[in-house]
């Protein structure tokens, strides 16, 4: 479940062959970030960023999408250039009157400690997910969040969260577009999973337990699976597994399938930018823009 960085793919390559300016690159916006702590309830205080919209009003409020990994294998709040850019929205997040934020829990690689970093053995899908949406409740309580439009995504572990936040979190996060998934644990490689989780078989209930398909019967918000059939981390079988729990629940989704991608859903033509009119359409949709 190792991360696709939303930093790969920004239009920084100024020069097309040839020495021809790219026009993304021309146009591009960096985005505004704003780096910040919150402590949760239970005394766990987490490293954040936002991006707030363009033509902030204290006096309204916002709707919120937050960016999430949270595995271990990698930090999404880092102070570099690329941070608070979401790769996948067509147009500005910001313009268009989006709050645009990420934390990192307990077990990213944060120079936090041994404690920090070891608490999540045994325990992906569990404390991960919990101290996300602990964080997310102080987030809500800020004066210019909107709490009834709240979003998440991820991809690959990112999406793994994104489904167990949606799941064991409903009360909190309405909408979620989870990419990749790992939607069983005991699916994925074992040189990952059992760093982190332990070994098989005298470990597999931990595996099973915090897994999103133990949570699928929880699901109340607007979720977007999407799944490339030829994955060759996560393999296509996830998707298939969480979308049969999902109907034996009367769970309705919506699916996008890309034929033959890989994780990175990255091949064949017009992919990359079918992909973020889908996930575009479906955010401003489900989560609609702009403050109130």
């Amino acid at each position: 479940m190792f991360p696709i960085s939303d930093v790969v793919s920004l239009p920084n390559h100024k020069l097309l062959s040839g020495g021809e300016v790219n026009p993304r690159a021309k146009n591009y916006k960096i985005p505004k970030v704003e780096f910040f702590k919150v402590k949760t309830s239970e005394g766990i205080e987490m490293d954040g960023w936002m991006v707030k919209p363009t033509n902030f009003d204290p006096a309204k409020k916002y709707p919120i999408v937050f960016y999430v990994y949270g595995e271990p294998a990698s930090q999404t709040v880092v102070d570099r250039f690329g941070a608070g850019f979401n790769r996948l929205y067509k147009g500005s997040m910001a313009d268009d009157g989006y709050i645009y934020i990420s934390v990192d829990g307990r077990g990213s690689p944060a120079p936090k400690g041994r404690e920090w970093r070891k608490s999540i053995y045994h325990r992906i899908g569990d404390i991960n997910i919990k101290d996300q949406a602990m964080a997310a409740k102080e987030i809500l309580k800020w004066p210019y969040v909107d709490a009834n439009r709240v979003a998440v995504w991820g991809w690959s572990g990112g999406g793994s969260s994104t489904l167990n936040l949606m799941m064991q979190y409903p009360e909190i996060y309405k909408t979620g577009i989870s990419i990749a998934a790992v939607d069983n644990q005991l699916n994925y490689d074992n040189i990952y999973q059992e760093r982190y989780m332990g070994l098989l078989p005298e470990d597999k209930h931990y595996f099973v337990d915090n897994s999103p398909l133990a949570h699928a019967k929880n699901l109340q918000g607007n979720l977007l699976l999407i799944h490339g059939t030829g994955d060759d981390n996560v393999h296509y079988n996830n998707a298939e597994q969480m979308i049969n729990q999902l109907i034996k629940y009367d769970k309705t989704f919506q699916l996008m399938i890309y034929p033959n991608r890989t994780h990175a859903i990255s091949e064949g033509e017009g992919t990359g930018a079918h992909l973020a009119s889908t996930y575009t359409k479906f955010l401003r949709e489900n989560c609609p823009p702009g403050g109130k």
